[in-house]
């Protein structure tokens, strides 16, 4: 219990720490474009980003990917664990289910309290075996309990409003520029600098909020699971798929490499070998019965771009 809540205090501090930095950074970009009063008013965006947005995003992004509920008819297996999972985890709701229909291979989890949602891949469910799944939505039920939610959301808010910002900033800048010509208009250099450097700092805080997150709901997978070859092949089995679907696009390419300061997630190896430093391998796994989906409608195969969006996981 103490080592939990260690790790709490340590998310609370890293995730406050991150969140004051992007919120401090668009209030800097608003006193430089406009003022004081463009400052107060990037504040106090941020802080309705803060109050509002994890309530109200999960729903639209639900809408917007076309997921619809699985219900205990079409997939008892699935809901089965769900349930079991969050029981162990001490969960006080249980998340809502959701099929999306891509052959992607994907999971995450989103929304707060009582309104909760995981939502999973046809792809996924069909290509992972019971042990690998469990694992899967340990992550995700993982995610939930650390209380993920709410921080990712506001931090790719701030993230977005800050290149939108840095964006209206350089246009300004470009319709002035035949006064700088004339003499007539003096260009602020540290404001340009700033408009430039400011959406890939925060962009690189947002990808270094997720990783670390990601590795803690790993942790958080192994003590529901304490299997970590089940989500060590699970990751493998999703690094692989999400290869094939870059040599499509890139055929001439042996291998795609992503570069780390690019991936919303850490490296499929890294997190495998930190799997197996923090948990040995069981020597009977957890057997989870699971018909691969069978049961649920076959989703329809989506156009290549629409894949290429689903690597959340």
């Amino acid at each position: 219990m103490l080592r939990w809540r260690w790790h709490q205090l340590v998310n609370l501090l890293e995730s406050t720490g991150i969140i004051s930095a992007m919120l401090l950074m668009m209030m800097w970009i608003g006193w430089l474009l406009g003022g004081m009063d463009t400052l107060y008013v990037m504040l106090g965006t941020g802080i309705l980003f803060i109050i509002f947005a994890p309530r109200l995003m999960p729903r639209l992004l639900i809408r917007r990917m076309g997921a619809q509920v699985i219900t205990p008819g079409q997939s008892p297996l699935l809901l089965y664990m769900v349930q079991r999972l969050a029981e162990r985890s001490g969960l006080d709701h249980l998340p809502t289910l959701y099929h999306l229909p891509t052959s992607a291979l994907n999971a995450f989890s989103t929304g707060l309290g009582a309104h909760v949602s995981l939502v999973v891949s046809d792809g996924l469910l069909r290509a992972l075996d019971g042990r690998e799944l469990a694992a899967v939505l340990a992550h995700e039920i993982s995610h939930i309990r650390h209380k993920d939610i709410r921080v990712m959301i506001v931090a790719d808010l701030f993230s977005q409003m800050t290149w939108t910002f840095c964006l209206l900033g350089q246009v300004l800048i470009l319709i002035n520029l035949p006064l700088w010509i004339m003499h007539k208009y003096t260009i602020p250099w540290g404001l340009i600098f700033l408009l430039i450097v400011a959406p890939s700092v925060s962009m690189s805080l947002q990808l270094a909020l997720s990783r670390t997150r990601e590795f803690e709901a790993d942790r958080g997978a192994m003590e529901l699971t304490h299997d970590p070859q089940g989500l060590a092949d699970a990751l493998q089995k999703m690094e692989d798929a999400q290869q094939r679907e870059m040599k499509i696009l890139l055929p001439k390419l042996e291998r795609v490499a992503i570069p780390s300061s690019l991936r919303t997630h850490p490296e499929t190896e890294e997190r495998i070998r930190r799997l197996f430093a923090s948990a040995p391998p069981l020597g009977d796994p957890e057997i989870w019965a699971w018909d691969h989906g069978a049961s649920l409608p076959m989703a329809k195969d989506l156009p290549r771009w629409r894949h290429l969006s689903g690597f959340r996981w």
